[in-house]
C-alpha cells in the first residue's frame, strides 16, 4: 500500500501537518504515518461537503482509513516483534482499541445512527497524534537504542521493513 492510493487536493485544509517531532526515525513506520495524516485530512474535507457528497465521500474516505489503518498496524506490529519490543502487547491493545472504536464509528454511520463525523474526525486526530508522539516515539527509542548498542544493525533493521512492506 502506497501514497499514490489517496488523492489530497492542494485546496484542502489541513486538520493535521507533519512535523519532524512526529518522526520515530523508522523510514517505513515514518512514511505510513505520513500517509495516516493524509487519510485524515481527507476524511477531515469530507466533512465540509454538502449532505449528498458528504455521505458518499466520507464513506469512501473511511472505508479507506479503515484499510491503511489495518495494514499500518499490522506492519507496525511486525516490526515490533521482529526487534522485540518489550511493550509489544500493550501497543497492539492500543491498536485493538483504535480499530474497534473505528469500526464501530462505521457501523453507526452505516445504520443511519446520528453521527457527527467533524467529532469523529477529531477524536481520530487526538488519538493519532497522541498516540505517535507517546507510543510510537517510544519504539524508536527502543530500536535507536539497539542499533546504537550494536544489537541491532542498520542493514538488518532495513531487511526487516523491506520484507514487512
Amino acid at each position: 500500500m502506497t501514497n499514490e492510493n489517496i488523492q489530497v487536493n492542494q485546496n484542502d485544509l489541513n486538520l493535521v501537518v507533519w512535523e519532524d517531532k512526529f518522526a520515530t526515525g523508522i523510514e517505513m513506520v515514518d512514511t505510513q504515518h505520513k500517509q495516516l495524516f493524509d487519510l485524515t485530512n481527507h476524511l477531515y474535507n469530507a466533512c465540509f461537503e454538502k449532505d449528498d457528497v458528504l455521505q458518499t465521500m466520507f464513506k469512501e474516505s473511511m472505508s479507506k482509513m479503515v484499510e491503511y489503518v489495518r495494514f499500518h498496524f499490522n506492519s507496525e506490529l511486525k516490526l515490533l516483534k521482529a526487534v522485540n519490543f518489550p511493550d509489544y502487547h500493550n501497543h497492539k491493545g492500543y491498536h485493538d482499541s483504535l480499530i474497534k472504536e473505528i469500526l464501530a464509528a462505521v457501523k453507526d454511520h452505516n445504520d443511519g445512527k446520528k453521527f457527527v463525523p467533524n467529532h469523529f474526525v477529531r477524536t481520530l486526530k487526538d488519538w493519532i497524534l497522541s498516540h505517535i508522539a507517546v507510543y510510537d516515539k517510544a519504539y524508536g527509542i527502543y530500536i535507536k537504542d539497539l542499533l546504537n548498542n550494536g544489537k541491532l544493525t542498520l542493514k538488518a533493521l532495513k531487511e526487516i521493513e523491506s520484507s514487512i512492506s
